[in-house]
């Protein structure tokens, strides 16, 4: 299959385009910076040719003796009272829950350092989503306020306590009403303190809404079955997965669970007995679910409905009017195929849609109630807490304080003023409110409208809980001491209720006590201990069968349809980094490439390439964006293989105004396009575009570290491979001659390899910050990205590669001519130091600052190192990376980093490097020597599984499996004797140390892309 395929990372690099050939001609896209250094030390280096010299050699010398300064010496106080818990040097670790996720929290010496899965959280938690690997930053950001806000002044607890109460009294005497109104809660005990504080202030109600609303679902679910509830989805049932622009391995719902189900179909374990699951994606901008599907086509904002239609009628042999896609022949011929299909997989299929429209999720519902869905890849009888907003609520308290009725808002862990789809009538409304009190830990959007801010604590500070599912409930515990004068919003609810109990801690405690560990038989030191208990909740399964009339539904799905057709039509999303801008001053988050683009610190509008070109625009121009209700901003344009022709994508959580110093003005605010139609959030509008002369060059990492061509990706379909397992792969045939001139070593200890998955891989990116924070990786900055210098020791290389039907292939089978862009498959691969047995990087270092260990591992020795860059140059996966500046302490750079309170993140036990030092992956280095130590300890042997990398931790797909070699019953040892293992690269002989198994697609017998 690979052999008439021909791999690109971007336009340019397809094209071949002047820019990027003469990028790719010198191995650094910059020299070194002499004269900075030289200008530093009051030098020139305009001078006769005796002082050039002189102040050339001293230039280089500078450069090799900025790798060897030692660090600022820090003179520490011993513990007078050591804490019996802290042992210098030893990690503790705390279990705890991140958004409804348990997660185990690493400190070392009271410090909160690293976030990793809870081993004990069962099938809810698998792996991390980037959000919660970056989460440990935000306890660190210097953009938090140290005190309550009072007046726009700081204050104390018992002044704001005495100005709450006596505004509440005055409410209450004045009859007005009392909203809190915040995102979704799926903890028990924050709603059992709100049903207190309601007891108390009877007036008071809560609203809930989210900036991303799953409202549709939710209300189509009650309409279509009598129960108001987002469903529980079981994709490791689905044999057959059909996506209507739902990204659920991205941003949809629980990316990370959503994840490690789907994959279980379609991973080595699955493929190895023969089974693997079939996807279909349609959907109009490339999602990071679009990306991994088998067969993806592109269709317009407008088609959705229509594509349903067709659908629901090839299941059900009905004759449903619209159900006709004039313009997209090769999408209504799929669906109709994949009608047929379903109709077959009683049970066993599933069709999901990311439409907010209660109408729309209607004729959903029937779909899937008509193919057997409901009770086996879909459970209405474990509701699914994450998201329970809902936007008519939301809408009608914005009536509420525009009418002057309400006399007092809270806003908990909310930024309406930024994320709502009205946030001008919400901001117009507030004003008529007499006490406003924002939970946020910081001056924000909405808090600016308020009179109190009691600032609430960070997770790692916090007590809590939640339950994302009936029977699954996890705690929340801290960490470390508030590190500023703040409150649980919980707590000061209670303050202001008068409640008997004012310690949350406390109050929490007493709801598990009576509420919840009597279900399970467990004690409270037990949860503490394991952060986690879960059972299955018996209850009767109900029948769910879809009863209702589509009469009335089908019209309201074509209108919006026909609504859409005009004009370009916008999609509105989540990227997989930032989401919906909550974690927006999170640079590790800023600076994680987005999954598809590749773009970093920003935001754009995403266009197809021959709509781009029909429009008569570049890559990088700016245009004016503007939306039916008046709404402009100006974006780039980002050109994007995969778009749908007549729509642009712009993503939402940027264009923050008061987030801080990482998150202000990133970007822009896609928030005001939405719009509230049927009761719902609409995540689509119309809008135009016009040029405006200038330009923004995106800060993007695609083709950074081009390959020129050489095979990297590997790919069978599954029918192949049932064939021939080594399909694909390399691994059959007559293998590439090598020549070798290297001594043979033995390996009597360990080989430390690594197999990675490409069948796995979904691409979200939770590798990439978990090796950041575990590894004291610095963020460089958007202008320091454009200049090729981002420091990730792992990334993810995404390789677009046109579909079979639409290109022209040469007699070389080298590909002529794109006849379609806009249909193209991807694939993701993990890229990562190779640690080579037969090192390039080894050979030509002239001061042995990179060597080979004996148990197969490539070392790097950072004070050794003097900048020469020959390693990287002759390193062809190029995976080394140069420290062109001290990016954690140089004050040019506003990395938001560099400053003492933040760099409490970084981890002691692994060195931060310096201003000319080389560096790249460890494999985890200190995790290794951590595991030795600990089974030396422990007088035992290290067992498979002791050591796990930080990338391998936090990988809700298990694609990447580290382990021994030399033991074959490991799981490396097993997984890299698949028969779909290839090593990229190895006809050049450098016999890698990590592993691939090759890209399998089912691409099925009646439906091709």
């Amino acid at each position: 299959m690979e052999s008439n395929k021909k791999y690109w990372k971007g336009l340019e690099e397809f094209k071949s385009t002047p820019e990027f050939v003469e990028s790719n001609k010198n191995e650094f896209a910059e020299p070194l910076p002499i004269e900075d250094v030289l200008n530093e030390a009051g030098l020139s280096t305009v001078t006769p040719r005796r002082d050039f010299l002189k102040a050339l050699g001293f230039g280089l010398g500078a450069v090799t003796l900025a790798a060897c300064q030692p660090a600022p010496v820090h003179k520490s106080i011993p513990y007078l009272v050591k804490p019996e818990d802290v042992i210098p040097g030893i990690p503790n670790y705390y279990v705890s829950s991140f958004n409804g996720q348990s997660v185990l929290v690493k400190t070392r010496e009271g410090r909160p350092i690293k976030i990793e899965p809870n081993p004990n959280a069962g099938v809810y938690s698998q792996g991390t989503n980037p959000q919660a690997q970056a989460s440990v930053l935000d306890l660190y950001d210097i953009s938090k306020l140290k005190a309550p806000v009072l007046k726009n002044q700081e204050t104390t607890w018992s002044k704001v306590d005495a100005y709450v109460k006596a505004e509440l009294a005055k409410v209450q005497a004045s009859g007005k009403k009392i909203r809190i109104v915040s995102s979704s809660v799926n903890s028990p005990s924050t709603l059992a303190v709100i049903a207190d504080f309601i007891k108390t202030y009877p007036n008071t109600a809560h609203i809930q809404y989210d900036p991303v609303s799953y409202t549709g679902i939710i209300k189509a679910n009650e309409n279509s079955f009598g129960k108001a509830v987002l469903p529980k989805y079981n994709f490791d049932k689905a044999d057959l997965i059909v996506s209507f622009g739902a990204d659920f391995l991205g941003t949809w719902i629980s990316g990370e669970e959503f994840t490690s189900q789907y994959v279980s179909n379609r991973n080595n374990t699955s493929l190895s007995k023969g089974k693997m699951s079939r996807h279909i994606q349609f959907e109009a901008g490339m999602s990071l679910t679009g990306t991994n599907a088998d067969t993806r086509l592109p269709i317009k904002l407008s088609e959705e409905g229509p594509a349903l239609i067709t659908l629901y009628n090839a299941i059900t042999g009905n004759n449903l009017a619209g159900g006709v896609l004039p313009n997209n022949t090769a999408a209504e011929k799929a669906i109709k195929l994949a009608g047929k299909e379903l109709a077959q997989m009683k049970g066993r299929g599933l069709v999901v849609c990311g439409s907010n429209d209660v109408s729309t999720q209607i004729l959903v519902n029937a779909i899937n109630s008509a193919i057997g869905s409901y009770g086996t890849t879909i459970d209405l009888d474990t509701p699914c807490r994450r998201y329970a907003g809902n936007d008519a609520a939301y809408a009608e308290f914005v009536n509420e304080v525009n009418r002057g009725e309400v006399g007092a808002v809270f806003v908990l862990n909310a930024n309406p003023a930024y994320d709502s789809f009205n946030a001008k009538a919400f901001a117009d409304g507030m004003k008529k409110v007499p006490l406003k009190v924002s939970f946020a830990d910081r001056a924000d959007e909405t808090a600016a409208f308020c009179d109190v801010i009691a600032i609430n604590q960070n997770y790692l500070e916090s007590w809590g809980d939640a339950s994302v599912y009936d029977g699954y409930y996890t705690i929340v515990q801290p960490t470390i001491n508030p590190i500023f004068n703040s409150r649980q919003a919980e707590q000061s609810l209670l303050i202001w209720s008068n409640n008997p109990v004012v310690e949350y801690y406390q109050y929490v405690r007493n709801n598990w006590e009576k509420n919840v560990l009597p279900l399970f038989g467990k004690s409270w030191n037990d949860v503490l201990q394991s952060g986690v208990v879960y059972a299955a909740v018996p209850k009767p399964a109900g029948t769910y069968t879809f009863n209702m009339s589509l009469a009335s539904v089908v019209p309201s799905v074509l209108n919006t349809s026909k609504a859409l057709a005009k004009d370009i039509e916008l999609h509105i999303y989540e990227n997989n980094a930032i989401g919906d801008g909550r974690f927006a001053n999170n640079a590790y988050l800023q600076e994680l490439p987005d999954s598809v683009t590749k773009v970093t610190w920003d935001n754009y509008i995403a266009m197809a390439p021959k709509f781009a070109e029909k429009l008569g625009y570049n890559e990088f121009d700016v245009v004016s964006v503007k939306a039916a209700n008046g709404y402009t901003v100006e974006l780039p344009v980002l050109i994007q293989p995969g778009q749908a022709i007549g729509t642009a994508s712009i993503a939402l959580g940027y264009g923050r105004s008061k987030a801080g110093a990482a998150g202000n003005a990133v970007g822009q605010n896609a928030y005001p396009f939405l719009s509230f139609n049927n009761g719902t959030r609409q995540y689509a509008a119309n809008v135009t575009t016009e040029k405006t002369g200038s330009r923004h060059e995106l800060a993007q990492t695609q083709t950074h570290h081009s390959f020129e061509g050489r095979n990297i990706i590997r790919e069978a379909t599954f029918q192949e491979f049932v064939k021939n397992p080594a399909a694909g792969s390399g691994n059959h045939g007559e293998k590439h001659k090598t020549y070798d001139m290297w001594d043979t070593f033995e390996r009597p200890g360990h080989n430390w390899v690594m197999a990675i998955d490409l069948n796995a891989c979904t691409g979200c990116g939770s590798c990439i910050v978990a090796c950041n924070v575990e590894n004291n990786i610095p963020v460089v900055g958007r202008d320091e990205v454009r200049k090729r210098r981002e420091m990730h020791w792992i990334r993810i290389d995404r390789y677009y590669t046109v579909n079979d039907g639409d290109r022209k292939v040469t007699e070389e089978h080298e590909v002529e001519e794109l006849d379609n862009l806009d249909n193209v498959s991807v694939v993701h691969q993990v890229m990562l130091c190779q640690h080579c047995e037969h090192a390039p990087c080894e050979t030509v270092c002239p001061v042995l600052a990179t060597v080979h260990s004996s148990d197969g591992l490539n070392h790097m020795a950072y004070n050794r190192c003097v900048g020469t860059r020959y390693c990287a140059n002759n390193c062809p996966y190029k995976v080394r990376r140069f420290n062109w500046f001290n990016y954690w302490n140089d004050s040019r750079f506003d990395n938001y980093l560099n400053n003492e309170f933040t760099q409490l993140v970084l981890n002691p036990d692994v060195t931060a490097r310096s201003r000319g030092v080389m560096e790249k992956c460890s494999m985890c280095i200190q995790r290794i020597q951590t595991g030795r130590l600990e089974a030396k300890l422990e007088k035992r042997a290290l067992r498979d599984g002791d050591i796990k990398m930080a990338c391998q931790q936090a990988c809700p797909a298990n694609a990447i499996i580290f382990g021994d070699g030399n033991d074959p019953e490991s799981e490396v040892s097993k997984a890299l004797r698949s028969e779909r293992v290839y090593y990229v690269l190895e006809e050049i002989n450098t016999q890698p140390g990590v592993g691939y198994m090759t890209k399998i697609r089912n691409t099925g017998t009646t439906i091709q892309a």
